[in-house]
């Protein structure tokens, strides 16, 4: 019985943060600026839209269609890693729209040389958000709780649920391993290039040689930092430095220009 008391215990400790999340109410945004940046992108006037888009999410709330279409306009005036960002922070918002997945697969297939994609079980992952495995391993856990509660309760039942006990605790335990790589990858930034061409080199001078060069869309892994400097990653052997000035960091959830 103290085993199952100590589950318990846990399983009070993850409540409040799921019924917050399912108690928290969705941000949303000015119909009239938003139609009215759509217009402009309609018109074919993608550098107007894109500010008048940027302008709302400064100003905010924000939501996954604003960030959407701010990658579409963003990608239509030549800023493919401005688009990628704003993409991934529509993604944050909204993890399983198909529409995003594929334009900013479609953007990430136009970057020229080396970056860093996720890989399989990171997109598998990054079809839910850290709220919603949270969620999912909450009640996991909270079923295999019951079934142990009504073991200890109704001995005679212990045959009929062993079965469905061990099940009930490999799911849980495969869900709370999706969930802490979830918040992993979450606590993770990405620097993404905004320039055409950027030099990659040793050390985090001027003058240091230049390891490879990254382009406009490529996205690095974050190892460390450096003043104006950021050490840099596209593979465990692949890594070098690189100004800040040339990239934006995500996940932000803040407009490109304001990433400083």
């Amino acid at each position: 019985m103290r085993v199952v008391r100590g589950l318990f215990a846990i399983g009070w400790v993850l409540l409040p943060g799921w019924v917050a999340m399912l108690c928290a109410a969705p941000a949303t945004f000015i119909p009239a600026d938003f139609d009215s940046a759509n217009k402009l992108y309609e018109q074919g006037k993608f550098a107007e839209a894109a500010s008048a888009y940027e302008k709302m999410v400064r100003s905010g709330p924000v939501s996954a269609p604003l960030y959407f279409n701010l990658g579409n306009s963003l990608f239509k005036s030549g800023h493919a890693g401005e688009a990628i960002a704003a993409y991934r922070d529509a993604g944050e918002l909204a993890p399983r729209d198909p529409d995003l997945r594929a334009n900013l697969q479609f953007v990430r297939d136009q970057v020229q040389g080396s970056t860093l994609l996720p890989n399989v079980w990171r997109r598998r992952l990054e079809r839910l958000t850290a709220n919603e495995w949270t969620l999912l391993a909450s009640l996991g856990l909270w079923v295999w709780l019951l079934l142990l509660t009504v073991n200890q309760l109704r001995p005679g039942l212990k045959p009929a649920l062993r079965t469905w006990t061990w099940l009930s605790g490999a799911a849980m335990a495969v869900l709370c391993g999706c969930l802490g790589g979830a918040l992993f990858a979450e606590s993770g930034q990405t620097a993404i290039v905004i320039v055409h061409a950027a030099a990659v080199r040793n050390g985090p001078l001027e003058e240091s040689p230049t390891v490879f060069t990254v382009h406009d869309g490529a996205e690095l892994s974050i190892l460390d930092r450096n003043e104006h400097w950021l050490q840099v990653s596209v593979g465990d052997h692949h890594s070098g430095w690189l100004e800040r000035d040339r990239v934006i960091i995500a996940p932000s959830l803040v407009a490109p220009q304001q990433l400083k």
